[in-house]
């Protein structure tokens, strides 16, 4: 019978000799973590003050504030008219009230539309119109073409735009009642000529 020649057996690399053979106890053991350990974390750079956002297309993005304005006379209450005050004493309110109504004229209004009422004497113009009879001096209160003057106490019903109200008495009770007369009686603008003490307590 032939005879095979027999395989040679594989044998595990065996280390040479003086090098000891390793053993499973020593190998190096993994490395834990120390459950008391914690890293400690890494100060970064401190944050900025925050940036306002920036403005949304849609909101209008607000300017510099107006400068204040000072505060303007209040307005006339409803239904009453604008009172100016003319500072004058009671010799010279007559005087005064004639520089107003020219200065009224000479702004665009129609003498049918000033009223002149007097709490003391007549005016001159008064007088003057009165001497033709009271028939013809109410008439031309009812034509209505030219200052009419007047005594603040009358009776008789009329208004116009413009009252000129001459304080030429010292009496102050009169001067009182001529004061909401002359109210009910402008439309539009009453011009007061007195003292300014006795009337701007009248028309606070």
């Amino acid at each position: 019978m032939p005879v095979f020649p027999e395989e040679p057996e594989i044998h595990e690399t065996i280390p040479g000799p003086g090098v000891p053979l390793p053993h499973k106890s020593d190998a190096p053991a993994p490395r834990m973590p120390s459950p008391t350990a914690v890293a400690a974390p890494v100060p970064g750079p401190r944050p900025g003050p925050p940036r306002p956002a920036p403005p949304r297309a849609d909101r209008p993005v607000p300017g510099p504030r107006p400068p204040a304005r000072p505060k303007s006379n209040p307005a006339p209450r409803p239904g009453r008219p604008e009172v100016q005050l003319l500072p004058a004493g009671a010799a010279e309110a007559i005087d005064r009230a004639d520089e107003a109504v020219d200065a009224l004229l000479e702004s665009g209004r129609r003498p049918g539309d000033v009223l002149v009422l007097t709490v003391g004497g007549a005016h001159p113009w008064q007088e003057h119109e009165l001497s033709f009879g009271e028939e013809r001096y109410w008439a031309q209160l009812a034509d209505g073409g030219d200052v009419f003057y007047a005594d603040a106490a009358a009776t008789r019903p009329f208004r116009r735009d413009v009252v000129v109200l001459v304080v030429n008495a010292d009496r102050s009770e009169r001067v009182a009642a001529a004061a909401r007369k002359a109210l009910e009686r402008a439309g539009k603008l009453l011009v007061v000529c007195g003292e300014t003490e006795t009337v701007a307590p009248l028309f606070a």
